[in-house]
């Protein structure tokens, strides 16, 4: 496949407001919109030959050896000046196959993205930690991109972000913002985050983490006086706890437990939903470390969270139910799709009635 015909696939994702393109070999390319895959018909099915081509137009020549050896490698492409995307090349059965997401060039706030205003109170904090969580490909860097924005609009701070690989692209206003890729410009997410220590750092973005020694890290950054926003594959609030303090052995665990107690600021958990008009809407649980909140990860009562959240609705927080719930009665989603998504279907249904 010649350049030029990359560069139609790739004008294809824009064009159709795509937030994927798969390249799999005995399938034509084929984009995912809201939410749904859909094959380009005006294409031919992909051969291995195909797909190879692709694929080595795609990885920047200087990693080249590092896939050779790994097999798989993940890396940002710029198409002309219309659009990023996070790419991900991988070998299966032998042959090439790639996943291309679009970053779109101009990162959207809170209030375009539909996110709860509540998000911009967290962004206005001097340290602490904040998260946000959700499946692949529900709009986590998106969200953070937003409130990462927001600050440097807002305040004069210096942001450090370590990204694999570096998604959204950042404007400097008011704030210098230092943005870092793992294998370009430091070895690892841990690497990255002990050397902001030394760099006059106050805000910083992690990518995601991925192993216990980062978690300790950024829980002690934001201990010492930095605000630190990553983000976590999990589902709600209480697995996001529980997945940092089961990253740990058992003798290491009541020191997380409490660092973290100390530093949460809030833990923010999406999905992308499919509304009824076309396109996508967020539903969202959104946690807020009060002193109670605070209370139950010290004593490690953490399965204890969810009836928290349920019960502070004046306090700002949101159960993902109430928030499908919502959008249900605004007629944004259809309620098999509230269905689909709520991880407790029954009180969903109680809720609607």
């Amino acid at each position: 496949m010649a350049k030029a015909d990359l560069n139609q696939l790739l004008e294809a994702v824009v064009r159709e407001q795509a937030s994927d393109l798969h390249i799999a070999i005995g399938k034509r390319p084929t984009l995912r919109v809201s939410g749904a895959l859909v094959e380009l018909q005006q294409y031919d099915v992909i051969t291995p030959d195909t797909a190879g081509e692709i694929c080595r137009s795609l990885i920047p020549k200087d990693r080249i050896p590092g896939f050779a050896t790994k097999k798989e490698i993940d890396f940002s492409y710029q198409y002309a000046n219309k659009a990023r995307f996070r790419v991900s090349v991988f070998v299966v059965g032998g042959n090439y196959g790639a996943a291309l997401r679009l970053i779109p060039v101009t990162i959207r706030t809170v209030e375009e993205l539909n996110l709860p205003p509540t998000l911009k109170g967290f962004t206005n904090r001097k340290q602490g930690f904040f998260l946000v969580v959700g499946p692949t490909g529900h709009g986590k860097s998106t969200t953070l991109a937003a409130l990462i924005d927001l600050i440097n609009h807002e305040r004069s701070e210096h942001i450090v972000t370590i990204e694999d690989p570096i998604e959204y692209l950042f404007t400097q206003d008011r704030s210098i913002v230092t943005q870092r890729e793992v294998g370009l410009d430091t070895d690892d997410f841990h690497a990255g985050l002990r050397a902001m220590f030394r760099q006059d750092v106050n805000v910083a973005m992690l990518g995601e983490m991925r192993d216990a020694e980062t978690i300790a890290t950024a829980v002690t950054a934001a201990e010492t006086g930095h605000l630190v926003f990553s983000t976590l594959h999990t589902n709600d609030a209480s697995q996001t706890v529980d997945r940092i303090l089961n990253s740990f052995e058992a003798n290491e665990q009541p020191q997380i437990r409490a660092q973290l107690a100390n530093s949460l600021l809030g833990i923010f958990s999406q999905r992308l939903i499919p509304k009824v008009s076309g396109g996508l809407v967020p539903a969202y649980e959104l946690l807020i470390a009060s002193p109670a909140v605070r209370n139950l990860i010290r004593e490690g009562k953490i399965h204890e969270i969810p009836m928290v959240i349920d019960t502070s609705a004046q306090e700002g927080m949101v159960s993902l139910n109430r928030s499908l719930v919502e959008l249900v009665k605004k007629g944004d989603i259809s309620l098999e799709s509230a269905i689909t998504y709520s991880l407790s279907p029954e009180e969903l249904q109680l809720l609607l009635r």
